[in-house]
């Protein structure tokens, strides 16, 4: 996990560095509030067509839990970088990578235990009912 999280950061750091290259070579002379403005937007409607048709399908098959399960689980990313983030500015606390590795990986071993006990007693309840 941690080895993934610093790929996305590297990926991250080359795509910015590629598009102020851009916005340099071709003088387009986009400040870094407009850069923003246009490459998150592009970002977030790109993620729209991809995300919009997976979640109508899921939802059509009666797999919200895994649309449940992926909203969370980007908002415990969100909220993981936020809260270190939050201790490097306040002096609260270390702002260490580690923290949000763990963090994510403790949301992820609570939510297979979950998981775990729901299809359990999911199972359960089929057999019974199929019993009568």
């Amino acid at each position: 996990m941690n080895t993934f999280l610093y790929a996305i950061l590297d990926f991250i750091n080359d795509m910015h560095t590629y598009l102020l290259s851009l916005n340099d070579a071709y003088e387009a002379n986009f400040t870094d509030k407009e850069l923003h403005f246009l490459v998150i937007g592009a970002i977030g409607m790109a993620m729209i067509f991809v995300v919009q048709p997976i979640f109508s399908l899921l939802a059509k098959t009666g797999h919200v839990l895994v649309i449940s399960w992926i909203y969370v689980f980007t908002l415990i990313l969100l909220l993981t970088f936020a809260i270190e983030i939050e201790q490097k500015i306040t002096g609260s606390g270390a702002m260490e990578f580690e923290d949000i590795v763990f963090g994510v990986w403790g949301f992820m071993l609570m939510f297979l235990i979950y998981a775990l006990i729901r299809g359990i007693i999911i199972g359960i309840y089929k057999l019974i009912k199929n019993r009568d």
